[in-house]
């Protein structure tokens, strides 16, 4: 459910910073950012979060506050990323809050656990309009037979191969290897700026688990709510 988490993390705070919109359900005054592209069964785990809210409330209630508005059109004009997305792209939008190169690929890394639907990479695995060059031909193979080139655009692949449901550095050793599933993931390694990067974090699992967690503080940072500008919110998904 990790990388679930930072998705929700990550799709929350670039569209009008770290306020859990994305958390909101429609409602007669709410159009859901949920069911937006780069969101609508991409993004899980929302369960987790209504559990763990949960619990703080039992604990401290009345304190964590939420946004009262979601913003379906700033998540659909750009805030969000592509899993096309080219490294200057992606270096832009993380530039544009606050997060460095290093952070993006930092971040990145929580795909070494993880699924992505077939519609996502289908295009990359069979080679339409992608490099052939840029992809390891039995990855791609293997990824074929779960996600039929005519049929199975929701079924699921892992996006890390070898150690889907472990927290550790193999996504960057995949990326070497030319395995990344999504576009976005293997442009992290395709002789920019940003492959010395992940060289040392497939040599360095330290270096990259404390790189992680500094850049998912910075992250929670992004244009919280403060004083006033919130509302406390028993339950996630729904207003008071």
């Amino acid at each position: 459910m990790a990388a679930s988490i930072l998705r929700l993390h990550v799709h929350d705070c670039f569209v009008q910073g770290c306020d859990a919109s994305i958390l909101l359900d429609d409602s007669p005054s709410i159009i859901s950012e949920k069911n937006v592209l780069p969101n609508k069964g991409s993004v899980r785990g929302y369960e987790v979060i209504e559990a763990a809210k949960y619990e703080v409330e039992k604990l401290c209630p009345g304190v964590v506050s939420y946004s009262t508005s979601a913003s379906l059109l700033l998540a659909k004009t750009g805030a969000l990323q592509s899993f096309k997305a080219s490294l200057d792209s992606l270096i832009s939008t993380f530039g544009d809050n606050g997060l460095s190169a290093r952070d993006m690929v930092a971040l990145s890394g929580a795909h070494t656990i993880g699924q992505a639907q077939c519609f996502l990479f289908c295009d990359r695995i069979y080679n339409n309009g992608s490099d052939i060059e840029d992809i390891d031909a039995g990855f791609a193979s293997t990824r074929r037979r779960g996600c039929p080139i005519n049929d199975g655009n929701e079924n699921l692949a892992p996006l890390d191969l070898v150690t889907p449901n472990s927290f550790d550095y193999n996504y960057f050793k995949n990326l070497i290897q030319k395995k990344g599933l999504l576009e976005s993931d293997q442009v992290l390694f395709s002789g920019g700026s940003t492959d010395s990067i992940v060289r040392e974090y497939s040599n360095n699992p330290s270096k990259f688990k404390s790189d992680f967690a500094a850049a998912m503080v910075k992250m929670s940072e992004i244009r919280p709510l403060t004083g006033q500008e919130g509302v406390i919110r028993r339950i996630c998904g729904a207003l008071p």
